[in-house]
């Protein structure tokens, strides 16, 4: 509350806000974490994988008695021993055309922390649809990229990245996700609180874990989800 632009007033608003945060996995059990401890009011946590031995190199909120159980539950449970204040609801069940809807249903805000481009879209296009932000991520080794997207102020996802890349199995190291994540974190506070938000229409890419590139991006008039000649 101290920080300046945030005060008594932002912390409210924090308090007051519901934050969907889509995949439980590296980004975000990470993200949540900061979210939490933020005073972000009201979380919704949603994985329907289990928790896997190779998970705990990167996905913080997981211990070795925790494999075999439902990654969103154990979240739920942990989040709610950083902040008894915050109110998190855990939800096993996967993101599909048929559930979107009723899953971001209630969310202010969306934070994309999902490791495939197909639910990603679907999670696009109800953002789209129902006019709600979502803080995207996505890693791959030691690189990654987030922005912030607002619609209609911002390029959604389907502007920037119009296809998506050849699926694979690709080795993460731990650090990166925590890096993207509290990335979107930070993202996703200054957005609630009024602060200036910095990736908005810009989309930051980091390489090697240390290098850091800020990209201009721009709406696509012809964009099948968010034009307005669709």
């Amino acid at each position: 509350m101290r920080i300046k632009g945030f005060g008594e007033k932002g912390q409210k608003k924090l308090k007051s806000t519901s934050v969907l945060v889509a995949g439980a996995g590296g980004l975000g059990s990470n993200a949540s974490v900061y979210l939490a401890m933020a005073g972000v009011g009201n979380l919704k946590i949603v994985d329907n994988d289990v928790v896997e031995l190779s998970n705990l190199n990167r996905q913080i909120l997981y211990r070795e008695g925790d494999i075999g159980r439902n990654k969103a539950k154990v979240a739920s449970n942990n989040l709610k021993r950083l902040n008894r204040d915050v109110s998190v609801e855990s939800f096993n069940c996967e993101i599909n055309e048929k559930s979107v809807e009723e899953i971001v249903g209630g969310c202010d805000l969306i934070v994309d922390c999902l490791d495939n481009y197909e639910t990603r879209y679907i999670l696009n296009e109800v953002s789209v649809k129902q006019e709600t932000p979502l803080f995207h991520a996505a890693v791959r080794g030691l690189d990654g990229q987030t922005t912030t997207i607002i619609p209609g102020e911002t390029p959604c996802l389907k502007c920037i990245i119009p296809s998506p890349p050849a699926e694979e199995k690709i080795p993460v190291l731990g650090a990166t996700p925590g890096l993207l994540a509290c990335i979107q974190a930070q993202e996703l506070i200054k957005y609630v609180v009024g602060a200036k938000v910095s990736l908005k229409n810009k989309l930051l890419i980091v390489s090697r874990g240390a290098e850091f590139e800020a990209l201009e991006i721009k709406k696509n008039p012809s964009c099948e989800v968010c034009s307005s000649k669709k």
